[in-house]
C-alpha cells in the first residue's frame, strides 16, 4: 500500500510544543550588528539542543542564472564573513567562479528560528583554505582526497575503492595537501532574523549594510 504524500503532510504540526521552545524576541533590544546576534542565537540553539546546529543551506546561481541549494556546514562567522569549504570544480565552485553571490539559511525548529544571509562571495587564500582543511578531523581530509566532487560515478564499488585509498592516506599524512579545496567567505549585504511565535505573529528582523555600518528594520511575517 503506497503513502499518500497529503495526506501525510496534513497530518505534522509545526513546532510541536513538546519539542519546541518558543522564544521571546524584542528586536528594539537587538545589537547595532547582525554578527553578535547570530553567534547569540546560535549559542543558544546548541544549548537548546538542536542537532547540527551548524548546518546550513547555501544556494548559489550558475552562468544562466539557474539556481540550485544544498546543505553545507558552517566554518566560522566573524568580521571577515560566512565561512564554508568546497572544492573549486564542484558544481557550487562552479556557480560561485560564475556568480559570486549566494544566500545562506539556517533552520533551528527547536526555537523556531530562522537565520537567513545574502551577499557576494570570496575565495580565501589557498594557504587559509588548508589550514582549515587539516584543523578539521581525518575523515573531513579522506572525503576531500577523495575530489572528484559532483562529477558522474561510475559504481559505489569505485566509490568505496577511492574512499579506501583516501582514508589510508588521511591517515598517514594528515597535512596532505588538497589543491582545489577551497574556503569561501560570504560577505553579508543583508542578515534577516525569525522568531517563530504560536499565534503567527513572527518577528522579523532584517539588517541590511549601509556605508558606515547596518540599518534595521522590521518585515511583515
Amino acid at each position: 500500500m503506497g503513502t499518500d504524500l497529503h495526506e501525510l503532510l496534513r497530518s505534522l504540526r509545526v513546532w510541536d510544543d513538546s519539542v519546541t521552545d518558543l522564544r521571546s524576541f524584542a528586536p528594539a533590544t537587538a545589537p547595532p550588528a547582525p554578527l553578535a546576534l547570530f553567534t547569540t542565537w546560535f549559542a543558544e540553539a546548541v544549548a537548546a539542543g538542536q542537532t547540527e546546529p551548524h548546518t546550513m543551506s547555501l544556494a548559489t546561481s550558475d552562468a544562466e542564472g539557474r539556481p540550485d541549494v544544498r546543505t553545507v556546514m558552517l566554518h566560522g562567522a566573524d568580521a571577515d564573513g560566512w565561512a564554508f569549504a568546497s572544492h573549486s570544480h564542484s558544481r557550487k565552485g562552479g556557480h560561485l567562479a560564475a556568480r559570486p553571490y549566494a544566500a545562506l539559511g539556517f533552520y533551528w525548529p527547536v526555537l523556531g528560528r530562522q537565520v537567513r544571509v545574502r551577499g557576494p562571495v570570496t575565495a580565501a587564500p589557498s594557504a587559509e583554505g588548508q589550514a582549515d582543511l587539516h584543523a578539521r578531523s581525518t575523515g573531513a581530509l579522506a572525503a576531500a582526497l577523495t575530489g572528484r566532487q559532483s562529477e558522474v560515478l561510475g559504481s559505489v564499488e569505485e566509490l568505496a575503492r577511492a574512499s579506501a585509498a583516501a582514508w589510508e592516506r588521511a591517515q598517514r599524512e594528515p597535512d596532505a595537501p588538497v589543491a582545489s579545496w577551497t574556503l569561501y567567505r560570504l560577505v553579508p549585504e543583508e542578515v534577516e532574523f525569525f522568531q517563530g511565535d504560536a499565534r503567527r505573529q513572527h518577528v522579523r528582523l532584517l539588517y541590511r549594510r549601509t556605508g558606515d555600518g547596518w540599518s534595521r528594520e522590521l518585515l511583515w511575517p
